[in-house]
């Protein structure tokens, strides 16, 4: 008797595009689909951590619509980082209600990496909202994690959209949701946006050799002028619903699959 096959939603970083992970989402559960297994990476690993934690896409999209950029970013003039990160620490411990892992609805991984051991570190033990805020540690912007002997980073740096982690998992069908900006960069006008100009260059060439071509990837077209801002959540949203359109009739089908499935057993 063959097995409901389980389904891996890997999200990937993005920063504020990462936004369009939500309409995606909200895409997947019209369509009846309950993902088995989360996987996350900087900003994927936000909304991931949200949505296992039992969040809605409604909820999601109301909060990030209201929010205040004071509530997440705090200034620390580190010469480890511009941000210190314990706002956004905060934040996401009290949208999470301070879960352990274990205790989250869907299991969930989010990534990091160490730079004493050039190595992913691969998250899914503990408080979610520590490990939320190591996986969104990026260089320069925010203050890097000190976890015992590791000092970590933000996971996206090796793999952007962590299909491979949710794969680990247990997972027989993969989703990734990939929110690179694919067009021409406009010239970086401030350290921040040279910074994360820097980073998805190297990650987008390290995605060309990191994705089976039997994953599902969905590429939502988001173009932000400034990717820290928060006063473009719905565009974001909007675009993670469009993108997640043109691939239903390949989530339709695996809705099908599981049907056909589950009538050739009764």
């Amino acid at each position: 008797m063959k097995q409901k096959p389980k389904i891996g939603l890997a999200l990937g970083s993005g920063a504020s595009r990462g936004f369009a992970h939500i309409g995606v989402i909200k895409v997947l559960e019209d369509v009846g689909i309950q993902p088995d297994y989360i996987a996350g990476s900087s900003m994927g690993s936000i909304i991931g951590a949200l949505y296992a934690a039992g969040m809605t896409p409604n909820m999601m999209e109301g909060i990030a619509s209201n929010i205040s950029a004071k509530l997440c970013y705090d200034v620390g003039f580190s010469r480890r980082g511009f941000m210190q990160g314990k706002r956004l620490e905060e934040l996401i411990r009290f949208l999470t209600r301070d879960k352990d892992f274990k205790d989250l609805s869907i299991p969930l991984s989010v990534t990091a990496v160490d730079l004493i051991t050039n190595e992913r570190v691969i998250i899914r033990e503990g408080k979610v909202y520590k490990g939320v805020r190591a996986s969104v540690s990026i260089p320069g912007l925010f203050q890097p994690v000190h976890d015992g002997d590791r000092v970590l980073i933000d996971g996206g740096i090796l793999e952007r959209v962590p299909v491979n982690v949710v794969r680990d998992m247990g997972a027989d069908v993969v989703i990734g949701v990939d929110v690179a900006f694919r067009g021409k960069h406009r010239p970086p006008e401030n350290f921040i946006e040279t910074i994360l100009q820097t980073m998805e260059v190297m990650e987008l060439e390290i995605m060309k050799h990191n994705v089976p071509n039997d994953d599902i990837i969905i590429c939502p077209e988001v173009y932000l002028a400034n990717p820290m801002s928060l006063d473009s959540v719905e565009t974001a949203v909007e675009a993670g619903k469009k993108a997640a359109l043109k691939s239903i009739d390949k989530l339709k089908a695996l809705v099908q699959a599981d049907q056909d499935r589950n009538t050739s057993r009764v």
